[in-house]
């Protein structure tokens, strides 16, 4: 099922949704952090991507950036005891984390899909001779 060209924000906001990167309407995941094979929709091979560690480390960079600020003013300001730093801050890291894991793979997953990284190399060069193929067109003899 072709979808047409599709911009690389456009994939990686579909990645980032857990959608198929291809058509949008399919899921990408069929657990937690496990891609699907292919796309339940459009039938997009999904199995190529190669994500490894990369979302984790954009999480850890993302989450400490807005954390570790925080902690520091509340401690500057108002100085709370540790249990209570404690009782906030690690519930509140974890969440933000396990919350951010899989929209972050998606969307890395959706980057490689468009620039055809990895296997990803042969459905892009399909999708971009679909898109460019020349298109002819029989003209009615019978009209004049």
């Amino acid at each position: 099922m072709a979808t047409g060209s599709v911009s690389l924000s456009k994939a990686m906001w579909r990645g980032f949704l857990g959608k198929c990167p291809n058509c949008g309407k399919g899921h990408m995941f069929g657990h937690f952090l496990k891609v699907a094979d292919s796309c339940d929709h459009c039938g997009e091979e999904l199995f190529h991507q190669r994500a490894d560690d990369f979302p984790a480390y954009l999480v850890m960079v993302v989450v400490g950036h807005l954390v570790v600020p925080a902690i520091l003013a509340v401690e500057t300001a108002y100085a709370p005891a540790i249990w209570l730093q404690l009782a906030v801050w690690l519930p509140l890291t974890l969440f933000a984390s396990l919350a951010l894991l899989q929209p972050t793979k998606g969307a890395i997953v959706g980057l490689q899909w468009q620039i055809g990284m990895h296997g990803f190399e042969a459905g892009k060069l399909r999708r971009d001779a679909d898109r460019l193929a020349p298109v002819f067109v029989q003209a009615d003899s019978r009209a004049a």
